[in-house]
């Protein structure tokens, strides 16, 4: 049994990432991290937090699970919708390139994630 909040791997083109998902308070938020493999210090976390329209976590919903009020709901537990995320990360140029943490609001990819599920 895999322990909670262990990193994962995902294989994107060759490169190894690192990846976890953890639900955090007191301002209710889950972070996506991401890293390659080979750069452990170079880090992405996408972070969700709770607010109007916007869901983390909770009843109905499991840990792992974001949702907008529209009815979308993308479980960052599914490496499918990691890819995803990772994929629009990139194409806007936010992925670490230097030692350290970049943390970014995670709710304008997921807009654009959803957005493209509709069309």
């Amino acid at each position: 049994m895999r322990r909670e909040g262990a990193p994962r791997r995902l294989t994107v083109d060759g490169t190894v990432w690192l990846w976890n998902v953890r639900h955090r308070h007191p301002d209710c938020r889950t972070v996506l991290s991401l890293r390659r493999a080979e750069h452990p210090h170079a880090q992405l976390r996408l972070v969700f937090r709770d607010g109007p329209g916007r869901i983390v976590a909770g009843y109905p919903f499991g840990l792992g699970d974001v949702a907008s009020s529209g009815g979308d709901v993308l479980n960052l537990n599914m490496p499918g919708v990691v890819r995803r995320f990772l994929e629009e990360a990139a194409t806007r140029g936010l992925l670490p390139t230097v030692h350290g943490v970049r943390e970014e609001d995670a709710w304008p990819l997921y807009d654009t994630l959803t957005a493209s599920e509709e069309a």
